[in-house]
């Protein structure tokens, strides 16, 4: 079983022994009850790994000594997902399981027929949830680089990111194209864009499509918004032989 992933500072990487505290010391030392001898990686969640050994353990932190470090590159092409806001918890979900997959980026998006809305007033708790969700998610899925989770996009927004993308695909029902038949790029950005329970407006489509993005089926049957984004995902990584 490979061994755990913690996140700690990069500057606190480079040493030869590594005191993990704070949360992630706590997390370590009293849910996982990791003991002397045992295995564990740090990251600084963005590419830098450090495989270590744990030389001590108390109710609060571990003390680890560094075995080796690696620094894992920029994954090449990114993949870019843009998720309509879910109802409910999903989103969080959606975050986890795209995070699992390997999406680079997440972008929440404010559709015109999202049933959940961020209110400005809770606009950052709510994105909080989804960057924690994508924090805990990489760490249980030993990523070495935490997926982004900016702010949230509105439609200009999605379409330019469109625009700028080296392959732009829009999920769609009734899209000729599937999904499978499309051939990725070797570099750049693939942006990726799930639509709400409710659809994606006709207007919405007319605008991504004037920006350049295709419309493309998954398949036959119609997934949740939740989950439309680790399948479409999970074909999309395969097909840049990512997977």
């Amino acid at each position: 079983m490979s061994p755990p992933v913690f996140l700690a500072d990069p500057g606190r990487l480079r040493a030869d022994r590594v005191v993990l505290d704070g949360a992630e010391g706590r997390h370590a030392a009293t849910v996982r009850r990791l003991r002397p001898g045992e295995r564990v990686d740090l990251t600084d969640g963005a590419g830098l790994l450090a495989e270590c050994v744990v030389a001590a353990a108390d109710k609060a932190s571990l003390t680890l000594d560094v075995l080796s470090r690696r620094t894992d590159p920029a994954p090449a092409p990114r993949l870019v997902v843009v998720q309509a806001l879910p109802k409910g918890d999903r989103g969080e979900l959606a975050v986890e399981t795209m995070t699992e997959a390997g999406v680079d980026e997440i972008v929440p998006w404010a559709a015109a027929r999202c049933v959940t809305q961020w209110r400005p007033e809770r606009r950052e708790k709510a994105l909080g949830r989804w960057r924690g969700a994508a924090r805990e998610a990489a760490k249980q899925a030993r990523r070495s680089r935490l997926p982004e989770v900016p702010e949230l996009a509105s439609t200009g927004d999605v379409a330019d990111r469109i625009a700028a993308a080296s392959l732009a695909l829009v999920l769609h029902e009734d899209a000729r194209e599937p999904l499978s038949a499309v051939q990725p790029p070797e570099d750049g950005d693939i942006v990726l864009v799930v639509g709400p329970e409710g659809g994606i407006a006709d207007e919405e489509l007319e605008r991504f499509a004037a920006a350049g993005g295709r419309p493309t089926r998954l398949g036959p049957t119609v997934l949740r918004t939740s989950t439309a984004g680790v399948a479409a995902a999970s074909v999309l990584l395969a097909a840049t032989g990512r997977w």
